[in-house]
């Protein structure tokens, strides 16, 4: 784990995006396509944590970004050269545009400072998205990833994330993915070689401070 110091100088409010990954009803909420992902979300306490981290990031002044997949009902535009992609054709919940399965899922608390990226193609949250463009608009280098899943889109995410440049903070305890044993090894095997691992209260300790006042729009 990092020291403390090393992590509060990471999150800096000022540089530090919290970004949450496909924490949307239809994919970790009651009503889901993928009933084991939501469950394992849920019972592990990793959308509890994210909910945490973005209500502190909300305190404190730290810039969320959620993004969502979604497609729509015609299915134009959308990825289908991966099994994982036709499988989801097939689901009894579909991630339509304008549904209530592609809004963010309680207790996430979405703002108006938040910004809401959705996707129609392609496994990862930032290649292909507006999420890079944003990020460096906003002067970010450090992204804090959360949410679902450690099978693909976490990883995704996270590789994305450093192939660009940013330096990746990973709550070990706010991602999900299926089976349950499968994201410590993913935390442990990959993640921890390209990101800075730490736990949900470490990242808390780090965002916590005074939300900046008396700034000045450029």
């Amino acid at each position: 784990m990092p020291s403390y110091e090393r992590l509060r100088e990471l999150l800096d409010p000022g540089t530090t995006v919290l970004l949450t990954v496909e924490c949307q009803q239809g994919v970790v909420g009651p009503d889901s396509a993928l009933p084991e992902l939501a469950r394992e979300a849920r019972t592990s306490g990793a959308l509890a944590n994210v909910a945490r981290l973005v209500a502190a990031a909300h305190e404190s002044g730290v810039q969320v970004i959620h993004a969502l997949a979604e497609r729509r009902p015609d299915g134009r535009g959308a990825s289908r050269n991966a099994r994982l992609f036709r499988a989801a054709e097939r689901l009894p919940v579909q991630q339509l545009a304008g549904t209530a399965a592609v809004r963010v899922a309680a207790p996430i608390e979405v703002t108006e400072e938040d910004f809401v990226v959705r996707r129609l193609h392609g496994l990862s949250p930032i290649h292909g998205t507006e999420v890079d463009a944003l990020l460096r608009n906003l002067g970010c280098r450090t992204l804090v990833v959360t949410g679902v899943s450690a099978n693909v889109a976490i990883p995704n995410a996270v590789f994305d994330a450093v192939n660009r440049g940013y330096t990746v903070v990973v709550p070990g305890d706010a991602i999900a993915g299926v089976p349950s044993d499968y994201t410590p090894a993913m935390i442990r095997h990959t993640l921890a070689l390209v990101a800075t691992v730490a736990t949900t209260d470490e990242v808390l300790g780090g965002l916590t401070r005074p939300r900046r006042t008396g700034v000045t729009p450029v």
